[in-house]
């Protein structure tokens, strides 16, 4: 998430760490290093990269502050944008998670130690999963306590992209319908940034929501939650489907959790991230 992103959103405004201008001379940079190629596929796509420049992440790239695309998916020939009318409303991937009217999804974070979370973002975890259980969906979330039985691992973000503002990232559900399986989550939340236990919850359930199939709720303009110009995101090649039922017109007062970014604040599911909640799942 981006000041995260938000989420939240799910990023911390980069001159917490940098002036101003040495935080344009470090996104000027980051954009220089992507070879042209992949620029060109993501923009192709529909994703905004002027804006919101590409960051290289794992085996692939950082897009819209705490998305993952995986470099095979971003360079294949079959992923290409269509293009949509932007209206303000909430939206989902076109990839989602498949459940046959019940699926569980297991969870696994490492606890303690440099590879693990400390004892606040272990409970925001639990937290974050007992958000959705509570909503009785088709999908419930179940922590587990070795990675062999996880659909999905939490892991250690890298400090490097802490510096960057990015306090979690994750990608969206696979084509044969299974959710993302990885979430990088910063493991100095409450330590460094002094975030709740509350507010961590938001941004793990935020991360979680995209592993699912949820876009930024104002993913058509960032502005909303994280000020500045207006940047629309992009549709990109996985799509971004109005969810009926949900309202025009994001609002930061609405407090949605999917927002694009985090005030570090607790974000519950408002009445209608729990009416796009149950129209997908």
């Amino acid at each position: 998430m981006k000041k995260f992103n938000a989420l939240i959103a799910l990023m911390l405004l980069l001159s917490v760490f940098f002036v101003a201008c040495e935080q344009q001379d470090t996104e000027s940079t980051i954009n220089q290093d992507v070879p042209d190629e992949v620029l060109n596929a993501l923009k192709a796509s529909g994703f905004n990269v002027t804006d919101q420049p590409p960051i290289e992440f794992k085996n692939g790239y950082l897009v819209e502050g705490d998305i993952y695309l995986p470099l095979a998916d971003i360079m294949s020939p079959s992923k290409k944008g269509d293009g949509i009318t932007i209206s303000q409303k909430q939206y989902s991937t076109n990839n989602l998670v498949a459940t046959n009217g019940s699926r569980n999804i297991t969870v696994f974070a490492r606890e303690g130690g440099r590879a693990g979370f400390d004892a606040v973002t272990s409970t925001a975890i639990d937290m974050a999963i007992d958000r959705y259980n509570a909503e009785e969906l088709e999908i419930t979330f179940e922590r587990v306590n070795s990675v062999r039985n996880a659909d999905i691992e939490i892991t250690r973000l890298n400090f490097f992209f802490e510096l960057f503002g990015i306090l979690g990232s994750a990608g969206f559900p696979t084509d044969a319908g299974d959710p993302f399986d990885d979430i990088s989550l910063s493991g100095v939340l409450n330590a460094n940034f002094g975030i709740s236990t509350e507010g961590i919850a938001t941004i793990v359930a935020h991360e979680l929501g995209h592993c699912i199939g949820f876009r930024h709720t104002d993913f058509f303009d960032r502005s909303i939650s994280c000020g500045g110009d207006p940047v629309n995101e992009g549709e990109g090649d996985v799509g971004a489907n109005l969810i009926p039922g949900t309202p025009e017109g994001a609002t930061l007062e609405a407090a949605s959790w999917m927002l694009s970014c985090t005030d570090l604040g607790d974000r519950p599911f408002n009445e209608d991230d729990i009416t796009a909640l149950n129209f997908l799942y």
